[in-house]
């Protein structure tokens, strides 16, 4: 009879506890395991992807994880996410939706002249965003010479900034 008793409160403990789970949530031995409950952005993704491509050697033309040049890079990251964008930085200047710098979110682009002519020429992602004080990740033909991040106060960006877009 003591044995009966004893199973029987055994076998109930578990199931009341299992009454109050939430949804997803496992009893591993009588230890309640909850999901991690992943909120990122699509920005954030995007940022994180472009993280791990840090170090990647600047190559004139390039897209791939070998290397790439600036466009190449944004080419490559949005591609991840299935999100077409141009190939070449010029061709920015009229796509997306143009936003004011102090509203940037993390993948927003931010675009800049070439440091020779006035036309697009650089483009990078915001990781950081802090209005004219936002950071980006960009494949750098720089003195770097690599993917970087790289601050929009930086004086050879600020003064080469002509505006930031919205492709998500």
């Amino acid at each position: 009879m003591c044995l009966l008793i004893l199973c029987s409160v055994a076998y109930s403990l578990p199931r009341a506890e299992t009454s109050s789970l939430q949804k997803n949530e496992t009893i591993v031995k009588e230890i309640v395991i909850r999901p991690i409950e992943n909120n990122d952005s699509l920005g954030d993704k995007i940022v994180s992807f472009g993280m791990r491509l840090l170090g990647t050697p600047y190559i004139v033309a390039g897209s791939g994880k070998n290397g790439f040049d600036c466009s190449g890079f944004v080419y490559f990251v949005f591609n991840h996410f299935k999100i077409q964008v141009p190939r070449s930085s010029s061709q920015f200047e009229n796509y997306g939706k143009e936003i004011p710098i102090g509203s940037v979110k993390k993948g927003d682009i931010l675009l800049f002249f070439s440091p020779t002519r006035n036309v697009i020429g650089h483009i990078g992602i915001v990781s950081n965003p802090k209005g004219m004080e936002s950071d980006f990740i960009h494949a750098t033909s720089g003195r770097e010479m690599k993917v970087v991040v790289t601050s929009l106060k930086k004086p050879g960006y600020t003064s080469r900034f002509v505006k930031a877009i919205r492709v998500l």
